[in-house]
């Protein structure tokens, strides 16, 4: 990976802190579009300098095109090619169809899946030229098959899984599309959201960070349309 430009949205997120890190440890450079600047603050601290120097940060809201083609076009000013995108900007409400308003039912589609094809949209064009690329995109384990009792959610991650296959054979060859299905994240939000669950079952951030960092790789090249369950 040294040498690779990746683009990870989510970035400073419990996930995405460790794809950054799996990422920047390889020798990538990381452009994470980030919205809170105090879990980017986070991701720097203890990283040296010259790790430092391959973070390319910009506060950016990734279900807003404009401003996330924005972004992909000062990652390409600044580094001249986008390699790898990683789709990790997501979020969880329960709720039943019908107690789930449009509002809330609308806001799960716009964060989970909405996001993804903006990302998928604003890197293909650079990828394409290059006749490389690699796309992971973030659904989930919960929603495979799918299950009620927060429908939004799993609509919208479906939709993921949907649009990972679909992708994938749209675009040429030399560029991947795959998805990660985590289940249950050992992270402090699902550690304070379910104090009392049963914890060994959980699957660690940085061992989705591992299977995230082989679908970006080289090695991956013929992995396409994959969902991968971790």
């Amino acid at each position: 990976m040294i040498g690779r430009v990746a683009i990870v949205s989510g970035g400073t997120g419990a996930l995405g802190q460790c794809v950054s890190r799996r990422f920047l440890a390889a020798g990538a450079t990381v452009c994470i579009p980030y919205v809170v600047p105090a879990e980017l603050e986070a991701l720097k601290t203890g990283l040296e300098t010259p790790v430092l120097a391959r973070l390319h940060c910009a506060p950016t809201d990734v279900t807003d095109e404009a401003a996330f083609n924005g972004f992909v076009r000062s990652v390409l000013d600044a580094h001249r090619r986008v390699d790898i995108l990683v789709n990790g900007v997501g979020g969880f409400a329960p709720g039943d169809l019908a107690s789930t308003t449009i509002d809330a039912w609308n806001q799960m589609l716009t964060l989970n899946l909405t996001s993804v094809a903006i990302g998928c949209r604003g890197v293909l064009a650079a990828m394409t030229a290059a006749g490389f690329g690699r796309i992971v995109n973030i659904a989930s384990r919960a929603v495979t098959p799918p299950l009620g009792g927060f429908i939004g959610y799993t609509v919208a991650k479906v939709g993921v899984i949907a649009l990972t296959q679909a992708l994938a054979r749209e675009v040429e060859r030399g560029i991947t599309v795959n998805a990660v299905l985590p289940s249950t994240m050992d992270t402090p939000a699902n550690r304070q959201a379910m104090p009392d669950a049963d914890r060994s079952t959980w699957v660690s951030p940085d061992a989705v960070a591992e299977v995230i960092a082989f679908l970006a790789s080289e090695e991956a090249t013929m992995v396409s349309g994959a969902a991968i369950p971790v």
